[in-house]
């Protein structure tokens, strides 16, 4: 007996096998700018000013038009409007960390304000400020499809990592110091230092110590520097600097440092992070805050306000810098202008009840 007679005996000679045919998924025709045409009454081609937003179509033809694409679920192929008229409607932005309170602040206004002008917005992180994660990220925009590019990283390390932007697409750079080679949006962080500095000696300190940022970076780099002159300009000691790493951990440690400090009784933080860890050093250490030492914060969080004591400290605007951010490239898009220099956002000083006058009242 074969092999097909063995099979032939185990089916009874009644039953038929039974083949089950799934039938071909055939693909849904997308719905064209033709079938709404067709649909509205009008021609393909005021479909396409309807769909491109072209002022001249008449108001009652235009609401006619988006009827006709809701009914029909029409949505406008971006990818050949972007073909046809030369722009994707999209900002690319590298940024280093979604972990810091400024950029994600930042990064929320540069998104509403992108939408507002039609536009969206690819977030492409840096994994690590190496050169090889500068160099990733924009291997990575390389490959999309971007009109212009924000930047809210430190500008130097595109040198380091010799990386080529896209040539035509615009650049606008977040606090940082390429004016001469982007147009540069910054918060004013000379000033705002400025005007901590000066509280704190109008209170009668005789000076005032600093908790700067991390050396490598720049808005660290401008609070120190206008800390510095600002002392210097009133004909005070310049006390050492210690530096942190943004982290409240760090003003800890640094706090832990300056408290042993007895002529230590101001201090400029270059952040309210630090600054609050600052706070809790010199508490642990008996040093009473504003008794014995104020301290100024910069940034103005949110919760700066309920830090015990609260915390004077200097706000930035955050928002303001997205939203000049997105306003500045668009321009230079639209314009067709490649633009340098640095247009700042002014900063003020929020006095709140970590800062007193000196003790002894000098």
């Amino acid at each position: 007996m074969t092999t097909t007679d063995r099979l032939d005996e185990d089916v009874p000679a009644t039953t038929a096998p039974v083949v089950t045919r799934t039938p071909p998924v055939l693909p849904v025709r997308r719905v064209s700018m033709a079938d709404v045409a067709r649909r509205a009454g009008v021609s393909a081609q005021t479909v396409s000013r309807v769909s491109n937003g072209h002022p001249g179509v008449v108001a009652a033809t235009r609401s006619r038009v988006l009827d006709a694409m809701a009914e029909l679920g029409y949505r406008p192929n971006s990818a050949a409007r972007a073909l046809k008229s030369g722009s994707f409607r999209t900002i690319g932005v590298i940024l280093f960390s979604l972990g810091t309170t400024g950029n994600v602040r930042t990064l929320e206004a540069i998104a509403a304000s992108a939408a507002a002008e039609g536009y969206a917005i690819t977030v492409i992180p840096v994994e690590a400020p190496t050169q090889d994660g500068v160099h990733g990220a924009f291997t990575r925009l390389g490959e999309l499809a971007v009109d212009a590019i924000i930047l809210l990283m430190e500008v130097h390390l595109l040198d380091v990592a010799q990386v080529s932007l896209p040539p035509g697409v615009e650049v606008v750079v977040a606090d940082s110091d390429a004016g001469d080679r982007y147009a540069v949006v910054d918060t004013d962080q000379a000033d705002g230092s400025r005007q901590a500095v000066e509280h704190l000696l109008d209170l009668g300190h005789a000076t005032v110590h600093h908790l700067a940022g991390p050396a490598h970076s720049f808005a660290a780099e401008r609070r120190a520097d206008a800390w510095r002159r600002t002392l210097e300009a009133a004909g005070r000691a310049v006390p050492p600097v210690e530096h942190g790493d943004w982290s409240a951990a760090s003003g800890y440690e640094a706090g832990r440092r300056l408290a042993g400090r007895a002529d230590c009784t101001a201090v400029f933080v270059a952040n309210d992070q630090m600054a609050l860890g600052l706070l809790r050093a010199l508490h642990d250490a008996g040093r009473r805050v504003p008794e014995d030492v104020s301290v100024v914060g910069f940034d103005d969080l949110p919760e700066s306000g309920e830090f015990l004591p609260p915390l004077t400290t200097v706000h930035q605007d955050f928002a303001e810098v997205g939203r000049r951010c997105v306003a500045q490239v668009l321009r230079q898009v639209r314009e067709g202008v490649h633009e340098t220099g640095t247009r700042l956002v002014p900063t003020r000083l929020v006095r709140r009840a970590s800062t007193a006058p000196a003790p002894g009242g000098r």
